[in-house]
């Protein structure tokens, strides 16, 4: 019962299929479009209009012009689940679990004087939605969860000169979401519902270093700091066998659980090999070591049932991950600059724990872009990404006979749009 009640409790954060974006873990990468088209290879070096906000706050001392860049990245992503068999037996494994998805993102930069730049960013860092068909095999172990952190970033940069500028932005973080899965004990009775909500909101910061180390190599240096949160909501079950042991067939009680962000460290490379040629590349290493367990607390919990929703722990032994991506992009002429980018990122989920919540590999990741410039004032910048996962599989068990082992093949393809305007 433990282990059936865990998989539904275990984070209204972090136990989330990953398939339907483009880094590890439940991270998210859309903060830019321009950089989307570069697959993210220069995004700590780039600087190219406000999203340097995240990708290195250091970079707004190179914007010169009071602007505002904003847009949306879409994602379709597509999971086929092959070789699949569940105890008890029955049940349908149609994959394609994560609807269409938009992630939006908007930034703020004003240049103060020669060393100084105030920017403002909101962007969305982590998040996602899968909602598995009524009837998956796998439900005992996730069949709804739905997560989002969106962030608040007001921004500082100065110039020492025009060779190194570092920047810094406290980060206000709010965190909600909700998970459901299936219950059942006895096969006697139908399935029941377990529901969980919580929220809550933290602190965390970015700060970066940019180097102008000769007139045609930049580097970039980002780090973006854990955020530690205190999720605070309840779990509803709704089972008939309670009832059968005396207790109402719905339950509520008060849940919390506590859960870390990871740590992140961007590191790349800008290098112009002429007027028209720049060519990228970056790494990122996040700390998803610090994943190790996941313990939720539910308080109200009748005596009869404190041993089995009390407090619950699982293992889950994410181990830290890294990115590699490498990018192109072309000024074709005053108007137009093309883009490509390709991404190696690793997963951090492990064999034994992985679950439908989290069913995700490594990924490789091919993205195309352009940016339109009209005017001096206003670019226009879209991009496409595909990514493909290696195939993985899931191996869940609990403690009341219930079983689903399958195979996991996700894509997804992702569209980006946004746009700059200079003041």
């Amino acid at each position: 019962m433990k282990k059936v009640m865990l998989k539904t409790t275990l984070s209204l954060a972090v136990t989330l299929a990953s398939t339907q974006i483009f880094a590890a873990g439940f991270a998210l990468n859309e903060q830019s479009i321009s950089g989307m088209g570069t697959g993210f290879a220069g995004r700590s070096s780039s600087a190219d209009d406000a999203s340097t906000v995240y990708g290195n706050p250091a970079g707004m001392s190179r914007i010169k012009r009071e602007q505002v860049t904003g847009g949306v990245a879409v994602v379709d992503a597509h999971t086929d689940i092959s070789n699949a068999s569940s105890s008890p037996n029955g049940g349908s494994n149609k994959g394609d679990m994560v609807p269409f998805t938009a992630v939006p993102m908007g930034f703020y930069v004003k240049p103060i004087d020669e060393h100084w730049a105030f920017g403002l960013g909101v962007y969305v860092p982590f998040g996602l939605i899968t909602d598995y068909e009524n009837g998956f095999a796998g439900r005992y172990f996730g069949s709804k969860s739905e997560v989002q952190v969106i962030t608040f970033q007001p921004t500082v940069s100065y110039a020492f000169n025009d060779k190194v500028s570092i920047g810094f932005g406290p980060t206000i973080n709010r965190i909600d979401g909700a998970l459901e899965s299936n219950l059942s004990i006895t096969q006697a009775l139908p399935d029941g519902k377990v529901k969980i909500k919580g929220d809550d909101t933290a602190l965390g910061y970015n700060v970066g270093l940019l180097v102008q180390a000769t007139d045609t190599t930049r580097v970039g240096l980002t780090y973006h700091s854990k955020v530690d949160y205190k999720l605070e909501g309840n779990t509803k079950v709704n089972y008939g066998a309670l009832a059968a042991v005396g207790l109402g067939a719905n339950q509520k009680y008060d849940a919390s659980l506590k859960i870390t962000t990871p740590e992140s460290v961007d590191l790349s490379v800008t290098q112009a090999i002429n007027d028209r040629w720049n060519v990228y590349a970056g790494t990122t290493w996040t700390r998803w070591s610090q994943l190790e367990k996941i313990t939720v607390k539910n308080s109200g919990v009748q005596p009869l049932l404190a041993g089995q929703f009390g407090s619950i722990n699982e293992d889950q032994n994410w181990h830290d991950s890294w990115a590699y991506a490498v990018g192109t992009s072309y000024q074709l002429n005053k108007e137009w600059v093309l883009r490509t980018g390709l991404t190696f990122d690793q997963s951090p989920t492990n064999n034994e724990d992985r679950s439908p919540r989290i069913p995700t590999g490594d990924r490789t990741i091919f993205s195309i872009g352009a940016g339109w410039s009209p005017t001096d004032d206003l670019t226009i910048d879209v991009a496409y990404s595909y990514l493909k996962e290696e195939s993985v599989k899931i191996r869940n068990e609990n403690n009341r006979g219930q079983t689903y082992d399958a195979k996991y093949e996700n894509s997804a393809n992702g569209f980006g749009v946004g746009a700059t305007y200079r003041f």
